[in-house]
């Protein structure tokens, strides 16, 4: 697996994945800022990758501190923290993993500037690692729902370049191709940033895995011909009640297949799990750029000038139509997460 993101000679290294598939670029972040504009340009995306990122990016601006005043260095980190969370609204991955942080700046702070800059670090490159654990586990409870010959849809890119490596969409799709399952995977494009086409397809190419790219509007006929038994895709957040919020567009694949009697799941870490959201209205959905949606990637107008856009980048998909979430503990209905997580 390609590393999404990486601790690398006292810099954060992150994979700059709005150049992919054409180029293979990486981006030396030296700077916590630096860190924050890759999220918030989508260099790096995807819940589970921008956590880990965004934790990475707190213990490089500890390490930026370089004096050994205590008050000082929690006033930076306060800014760095704040810094970090205001990046993407949507995924929640992003704030478990500041308020984790958090808890490691608080507790050994104490100790001193330097104590504290070494436990920050351990804990980013500890998130790092258990996030692919993670998936990993996830991947190999999901494998269960595919069968041997089964077609897959998926929306968005919920694989490696999502997380920290292996994925969680895509970790299901691993999984069951590793324990030999003969499968094809479609994959939406994903307008208007184009994760399934530019990334999915490619992930998948790499590996070896079937895969055939369409259009989004494609995906209702694909259904309708019995092209499809299986759709699985990420989240980015997670309510109480077990809605879900993930890119735009899979609110619309989740009634297809509902309409069509496929069954619909959700892969994520119990970390994408919100309680404190009680249902899907309480997620904050990020509007992006006009210029995403009028632009084809590279800068062509494909739109009038000046024409009005509404372009959010997530949707929500009602907890009625998922037929379960699949975590690293297990697959869950959507209806049961709280106690679940009470067990």
């Amino acid at each position: 697996m390609i590393a999404t993101v990486e601790w690398k000679d006292d810099h954060v290294r992150i994979l700059d994945q709005s150049v992919l598939p054409v180029d293979v670029r990486y981006l030396d972040c030296t700077d916590f800022l630096e860190v924050a504009e890759a999220i918030r340009a989508l260099k790096v995306r995807g819940a589970p990758a921008i956590g880990v990122t965004a934790a990475l990016g707190i213990a490089l601006g500890a390490k930026q501190y370089t004096q050994q005043n205590l008050e000082g260095f929690r006033l930076h980190m306060d800014q760095v923290c704040k810094v970090l969370a205001a990046t993407r609204p949507t995924a929640v991955n992003l704030f478990w993993a500041v308020d984790r942080m958090k808890r490691v700046l608080v507790e050994t702070a104490p100790s001193g500037v330097q104590t504290c800059q070494e436990a920050l670090l351990k804990e980013a490159m500890a998130m790092l690692e258990e996030d692919v654990q993670v998936n990993q586990a996830l991947g190999r409870y999901g494998s269960a729902v595919i069968q041997d010959g089964d077609h897959i849809l998926t929306h968005c890119n919920a694989g490696a370049l999502a997380t920290a490596g292996y994925g969680t969409a895509l970790g299901v799709v691993r999984a069951a191709w590793e324990q030999g399952k003969r499968l094809h995977v479609y994959a939406d494009e994903t307008r208007p940033v184009l994760q399934g086409a530019r990334l999915t397809a490619w992930e998948l190419q790499q590996d070896g895995i079937p895969v055939t790219l369409i259009t989004d509007n494609a995906a209702g006929a694909l259904m309708q011909k019995g092209g499809v038994q299986c759709c699985v895709v990420g989240a980015d957040r997670i309510a109480a009640n077990g809605d879900v919020a993930n890119k735009i567009g899979t609110y619309s694949v989740a009634v297809l297949a509902h309409a069509h009697g496929i069954p619909f799941y959700v892969a994520a870490p119990v970390s994408t799990i919100d309680m404190k959201t009680p249902d899907g209205a309480g997620i904050p959905i990020e509007e992006r750029h006009p210029s995403e949606v009028t632009q084809v990637h590279g800068g062509r107008a494909i739109a009038p000038a000046g024409i009005s856009v509404w372009n959010p980048a997530f949707d929500v998909t009602p907890a009625k139509l998922i037929t379960g979430i699949i975590t690293e503990r297990g697959i869950w209905s959507p209806h049961d997460l709280a106690r679940q997580l009470a067990s």
